[in-house]
């Protein structure tokens, strides 16, 4: 692994392309070097495990809208586009409006894998554009294993090196870059072009965080399938010979001055020396539960807590949990965010309060991506007066386990703090949630499937099923013709939007 020092130019400094980190994404994506069976098996169950949540979120409103603003884009003539979710793999749409649908299909109901560091990521929405782009230019699965551990490995390394959330920009800001990389990769292109793209994604993809602040909207799913859509276009115009800014992290008026720390700022960025295997996608980790990744942990301690309290929970005087900066002041009640307590919250916002979620799950012991957030759940009485004693803090310990670079000390847990009117206190604490590869039962390829078909269960047929999986187990052996087999079709005709738009 090499490290790469960045910091701000001014312009008038002597500063080469080749000493930019946009060109080192690029040179580490235009590197030839194979994908180890290791790395080539959890791609295989990042691929089944985005089809389980697409699946599950097919007949969902922003899916619909998305699918169906997809549909009336056609691919040219002469190229064979790209499959969406839901539809006939016959059925084909324009790659970057693939890369929009299904991105939203993936990402509505905050359900895949994530990586969490100096900034917050799910590495799987890169798989959508890098797919759609092989599908629409006829590579075959070879192709696509390198380019999805291109943008895996590219995502990990930005998160680990540059937060983007510290200065209120959204996460999909190492979003576009990875995806323009990986797509680079699949295809076989030149590092000049890639670089090219890499910096027009990351230019066309800094936004703000207010996408999951306060009333959160289904802009939270877009969001990412939004820079899914730009990295194929950014890619198609490189191509087509268009430049981008330059430099773009580290120019006067770059990304970093401006947007980030700031013309002082100084970052080492850690990527894949020549030849030197991408095996990002491993230190990332899935979601057994629905819901924003801090809760993951919590969500298991609440149900390992629950029958503890049993009928006591009507007593509850507080619940305090004791976790990191990030779960106390994003998910937590250090946002100050009222709809974090409000029972008419959209699903996205109660997605993203632990209080909510402590609340519910401590009281079914249990967590569903459906049940868990009806209307008729968050607006219980017995809930909502428990939902409103849970409070959390900042402890400067959860705050260090969460930014260690140790694995066996990296934690995205919490103690949780039960006081019962009586006086008597309860507590409990875990580090990492029980599907984490650290956890008590970590996801292995049979969870995944598991995973799979308990969420396309009276979605999708059982034949259906099977036949998809057979193709994502064969992913690095899919020929051209049978990568358009990594899609779902359900077994009902489904549902159309109740309004029309432009297209």
């Amino acid at each position: 692994m090499a490290e790469h020092k960045v910091r701000v130019y001014r312009s008038e400094e002597r500063f080469v392309r080749e000493e930019q980190l946009a060109w080192k994404i690029a040179a580490v994506a235009a590197d030839p070097v194979e994908v180890t069976d290791e790395v080539a098996a959890m791609v295989v169950n990042r691929v089944i495990d985005n089809a389980a949540v697409a699946a599950a979120s097919l007949a969902r409103g922003p899916v619909t809208a998305a699918r169906e603003q997809a549909t009336r884009h056609a691919p040219p003539s002469g190229r064979p586009g790209a499959t969406v979710f839901g539809l006939p793999p016959a059925t084909r749409v324009s790659p970057e409006w693939a890369a929009w649908a299904n991105g939203v299909a993936v990402r509505e109901l905050d359900f895949h894998d994530t990586f969490l560091a100096a900034e917050y990521s799910h590495p799987g929405d890169n798989i959508p554009p890098i797919l759609a782009a092989a599908q629409h230019t006829g590579l075959g699965g070879r192709e696509l294993l390198r380019g999805i551990a291109t943008g895996y490995e590219i995502q990990v390394a930005l998160v680990r090196a540059i937060s983007l959330h510290k200065h209120r920009i959204d996460h999909i800001a190492h979003l576009g870059p990875s995806a323009a990389a990986g797509i680079g990769t699949a295809l076989g292109l030149q590092t000049e072009t890639i670089y090219q793209a890499v910096g027009q994604a990351l230019h066309t993809t800094t936004t703000t965080r207010q996408s999951r602040k306060g009333e959160i909207s289904s802009w939270k799913a877009y969001a990412p399938a939004f820079a899914g859509k730009i990295a194929v276009e950014a890619v198609d115009r490189a191509m087509r010979g268009q430049g981008a800014p330059s430099p773009i992290y580290e120019g006067e008026d770059g990304v970093i001055a401006w947007l980030l720390d700031g013309p002082q700022a100084q970052y080492v960025v850690g990527l894949p020396g020549p030849s030197e295997p991408k095996r990002g996608i491993l230190d990332t980790y899935t979601k057994e539960h629905s819901a924003e990744y801090q809760s993951q942990a919590l969500i298991d301690l609440a149900r390992r807590l629950g029958p503890r309290l049993g009928d006591t929970l009507a007593s509850v005087r507080s619940i305090v949990l004791h976790t990191s900066h990030h779960t106390h002041h994003v998910i937590g009640s250090g946002a100050n965010d009222p709809q974090k307590y409000d029972p008419t919250a959209s699903r996205e916002t109660l997605d993203h309060s632990i209080p909510y979620i402590l609340a519910v799950a401590l009281q079914d012991r249990d967590w569903h991506h459906e049940r868990s957030y009806t209307p008729e759940r968050a607006a219980r009485p017995d809930t909502v007066e428990l939902w409103r004693k849970i409070t959390t803090v900042e402890d400067p310990e959860w705050t260090r386990r969460y930014h260690a670079t140790d694995p066996a000390e990296k934690a995205f847990g919490g103690r949780v703090v039960v006081t019962l009117a009586d006086g008597s206190v309860v507590e409990d604490e875990i580090a990492v949630a029980d599907a984490h590869p650290l956890g008590a039962r970590p996801f292995g390829r049979p969870e995944y499937v598991a995973k799979f078909r308990r969420l396309a269960e009276g979605v999708v047929s059982t034949d259906e099923q099977d036949r998809f999986l057979d193709a994502a187990v064969r992913l690095p052996e899919l020929r051209p013709d049978e990568l358009g087999e990594l899609t779902l079709v359900p077994d009902w005709p489904l549902p159309t939007s109740s309004a029309a738009g432009l297209f």
